[in-house]
């Protein structure tokens, strides 16, 4: 992908094409300014100012040429109202015209121009669309927002075989040394003693997929705590409650909680945040061998429950449950979970909504504010408590998954509930990860789904 820094610059006044906005409203008066030539031009390619509509037509001064993009509101512009143009228009450098603020749009500006070609031998690239901005101010920040979803992008995008718990380990790892963090990493069977559940769900896995927990902190010890954690299931099969081959279609992306997890990481991080950042991965593959966890099965953990494994394609919650339970023991301010955990969030909420779940009423209201602010809603969803006792075992302290089908989002977070201390503001997201059809600024495949969300959340709790 061409360099976010390059995407949108400040405008000192370089030659730029005018990039005029326009909505239905305000089409009229526009093109009584312009030529006939310009009109003719605007009416065979369709053009009438609905938003997403593009168009070029000459600037009535020479051979130049001048652009319009079409949008809901000129007054008030969006993320993503800017998004198509930044799609269709041709390489070059643009400029605003008529005193348009389009601070909020460039986000979508530069995600838009987004392209996963690493398995391309072609990449096919028509070359950059850079917009020249004034809000210089805001520049470093929206180039880190783009940069982390991007991130989220790439890994949940890349295949399995190259994105595996060693790969996750990696990324973190680059993290650490780009911004001093110390990080400390427990794979193989020595996760058996101090991590079991993750140890049981990954210990299938070929060597070279080996689980792993992931441990990164960074910034001043005498800082609020704030742990990040995200489920880094690289590749689920299901385990021995084996998937179906459409099921298994898109598994590379159940490490979108990782993903989501090491770019909010990055944007602390990058951002100078000031606070004590505890990151944790579970990394692992369920995978199936001889050695694979049963259906039946009863794990430790390392809380000191037990839990019988009911389905062994349930298994995100067991590798959270460890991590969340190493989080919760440095007594942290804030824990937030990323994790792609159930189908049921899916049916409940589609594709586009993350499930948000909160323990604390003020964090929900405040991340469901900051979500709605930026463009990244989420949606709340209950951990009611009439439905703890689906997760009672005859056998042992709990079990993973209940059969009756009900609820399944809220009793898979009320299982990790049961691994966060308490007393610990807490807040999971069981996201999707995935966009499965394509919107402007926002192509198909690997999505990021709550990140800015939880990230100005953080902005307006810890940044002074």
């Amino acid at each position: 992908m061409t360099d976010k820094n390059a995407l949108i610059q400040p405008d000192r006044d370089q030659a730029a094409i005018a990039l005029h906005i326009v909505d239905k409203a305000a089409l009229p008066e526009w093109l009584r300014a312009r030529s006939g030539q310009a009109r003719a031009l605007l009416a065979a390619q369709g053009f009438e100012g609905n938003a997403g509509e593009v168009a070029v037509v000459p600037d009535g001064a020479g051979d130049g040429w001048t652009a319009v993009a079409g949008v809901a509101d000129r007054t008030s512009l969006g993320t993503w109202c800017l998004a198509r143009a930044a799609e269709r228009l041709p390489a070059g450098t643009y400029r605003l015209a008529g005193g348009v603020d389009g601070t909020r749009a460039l986000h979508g500006w530069i995600t838009a121009q987004y392209r996963f070609d690493r398995y391309r031998s072609e990449a096919g690239e028509p070359g950059p669309r850079v917009l020249l901005t004034g809000a210089v101010r805001a520049l470093p920040q929206i180039v880190a927002e783009a940069a982390a979803v991007a991130m989220v992008r790439d890994l949940v995008n890349t295949p399995a075989e190259d994105m595996g718990p060693a790969q996750i380990e990696a990324e973190a790892r680059a993290l650490a040394k780009a911004h001093h963090a110390t990080i400390h990493v427990v794979s193989g069977d020595a996760l058996e003693r101090d991590y079991p559940m993750v140890h049981a769900v990954g210990r299938a896995a070929a060597r070279s997929h080996a689980p792993r927990l992931i441990e990164l902190e960074w910034g001043d010890p005498h800082a609020p705590r704030v742990a990040v954690v995200g489920k880094g299931v690289c590749f689920d099969s299901g385990g021995l409650d084996i998937k179906p081959a459409s099921g298994m279609a898109l598994m590379k992306k159940d490490m979108g909680g990782a993903a989501h997890a090491l770019a909010l990481a990055a944007l602390i991080m990058g951002q100078n945040l000031p606070v004590r950042l505890h990151l944790l991965i579970p990394a692992v593959e369920n995978a199936i061998a001889g050695n694979a966890f049963r259906p039946g099965d009863i794990l430790r953990t390392r809380l000191g429950l037990s839990v019988e494994v009911t389905n062994t394609d349930a298994e995100g919650r067991l590798v959270l449950g460890d991590a969340l339970t190493r989080a919760s023991e440095a007594k942290p301010d804030l824990v937030i979970d990323f994790a792609t955990l159930t189908g049921a969030a899916r049916v409940a909420l589609g594709p586009d909504l993350p499930a948000m779940f909160a323990r604390q009423e003020e964090t929900a209201r405040a991340v469901l504010a900051a979500g709605n602010a930026c463009d990244d809603p989420c949606w709340p969803l209950p951990l009611h408590d009439a439905y703890r006792e689906w997760l009672k075992s005859d056998v042992a302290d709990l079990q993973n998954a209940p059969s009756n089908g009900f609820a399944g989002a809220s009793v898979a977070a009320l299982f990790l509930d049961r691994f966060v201390g308490k007393g610990i503001d807490w807040l999971h997201f069981d996201t999707f990860a995935w966009r499965p059809v394509a919107k402007p600024g926002r192509p198909k495949g690997g999505e990021a789904l709550g990140l800015r969300a939880a990230w100005g959340l953080l902005q307006a709790r810890y940044r002074a």
